[in-house]
């Protein structure tokens, strides 16, 4: 009996609680906060316009060595792919015809020396007999004319002399300019041409090179345009940096700048000829071969620039997320420019006050929103990849 009694008591209060913790169940759970991200606000910066363009190096002054005069190479005087300077010794025609013709002129140059003695004395003799009519007006001139003819004889004949001179010198090949000498084109025992100016070998100055790219006219012109409307400060043509990057994709050690632009379009191509000049002292570039260069030829006084990782990047396009009123995310599209180091330039899409978000994406939702938790701090817009100096 006691236990029934106790047994009727406990189940209502069982009940009460079953349905006090029912109740307690069904009430509303708090909302989670909203994810905290870091922003950058956009501000108007003064942005780099760097270029990049494919080119190819060149020797800032290629001599061939021909031949000048007609005769068999005995010896070849350097070692192929060497340094030489300017006036050394390359090839030895055999001089032995130019030699016997020097001598022929040079005697030649005697006879007729001599000849204009002898007329000259003549003149000198009947200049007084003249006067006194010993002999006549007429024998006179004509030994005036004789010595004149004489006179005239000698110059030529010393031409001649010269001539010969230069042909028998023009036996030993020399180098027209300093640089690298290439391969040489004939071998001893070759018979070599003066008429046809027979290729001998070729010279190449290689510090400094050229590097020659081309740039699209529309290019230029949209850039010009842009310049006369203040958007872009443009520099002087011997200010404008290029730095390379060869084929390995290393950094070239030196900093290079424009020295020539055309002011001609290809007609073909429609581009427009550029050249840049490069110290070479380690010959890392050889002419022919191909480089990457990146132009810093103007600035963009009022771009933008936001950070490399708030940008994604999509086959459709660029797009970064931005905070909007109300502090709910949303997506926005983007033009992207050039990189600088860890930086993204904006061509459109954004404008100054624009809070892009930097870090905290990957708990945001497009359409929620989100709390800023701080602002993200931007380096400085770097101008172009300088070189480091070391090389390889």
């Amino acid at each position: 009996m006691l236990k029934q009694a106790v047994k009727s008591r406990i189940a209502p209060l069982m009940l009460v609680c079953a349905a006090a913790l029912a109740g307690c169940g069904k009430g509303d759970q708090p909302a989670p906060p909203p994810p905290e991200v870091k922003v950058y606000t956009v501000r108007l910066v003064e942005i780099p316009r760097v270029v990049e363009l494919p080119g190819r190096v060149q020797a800032i002054r290629t001599a061939e060595v021909r031949a000048r005069v007609d005769g068999i190479i005995e010896r070849r005087l350097y070692q192929e792919g060497t340094d030489v300077k300017a006036e050394a010794p390359l090839f030895r025609i055999d001089p032995r015809e130019k030699q016997a013709a020097y001598d022929q002129a040079t005697g030649a140059l005697s006879r007729a020396q001599a000849t204009s003695r002898n007329a000259r004395q003549v003149v000198d003799r009947y200049q007084p007999l003249v006067s006194k009519q010993a002999i006549s007006q007429q024998e006179y001139d004509a030994a005036v004319a004789a010595s004149a003819q004489a006179e005239a004889d000698v110059i030529s004949a010393q031409a001649q002399v010269e001539r010969a001179a230069l042909d028998l010198d023009y036996t030993i090949v020399t180098a027209p300019v300093a640089g690298r000498a290439g391969r040489a084109q004939v071998t001893e025992g070759a018979l070599v041409k003066g008429s046809d100016a027979t290729l001998l070998t070729t010279i190449e100055q290689l510090d400094p090179v050229y590097v020659n790219f081309t740039q699209s006219s529309s290019e230029l012109l949209k850039l010009r345009r842009d310049i006369e409307e203040g958007k872009v400060k443009s520099l002087p043509l011997d200010r404008v940096r290029v730095i390379l990057t060869l084929e390995d994709g290393s950094t070239y050690e030196k900093e290079g700048h424009l020295n020539f632009l055309d002011m001609a379009v290809d007609s073909s191509t429609g581009s427009i000829s550029v050249r840049a000049e490069f110290e070479n002292p380690r010959r890392l570039l050889l002419p022919g071969q191909f480089v990457r260069a990146r132009v810093e030829g103007s600035a963009i006084e009022n771009g933008i620039v936001v950070p490399q990782r708030s940008v994604q990047v999509k086959p459709e396009g660029a797009t970064v997320l931005v905070v909007g009123k109300g502090n709910v995310l949303e997506s926005r599209p983007v033009k992207l420019g050039t990189l600088h180091g860890t930086l993204w330039a904006i061509q459109s899409g954004l404008k100054a006050g624009d809070r892009v978000v930097t870090d905290g994406v990957q708990h945001a939702r497009v359409g929620a929103p989100v709390r800023i938790e701080g602002e993200a701090g931007l380096p400085p817009v770097p101008a172009a990849q300088k070189p480091d100096g070391g090389g390889r």
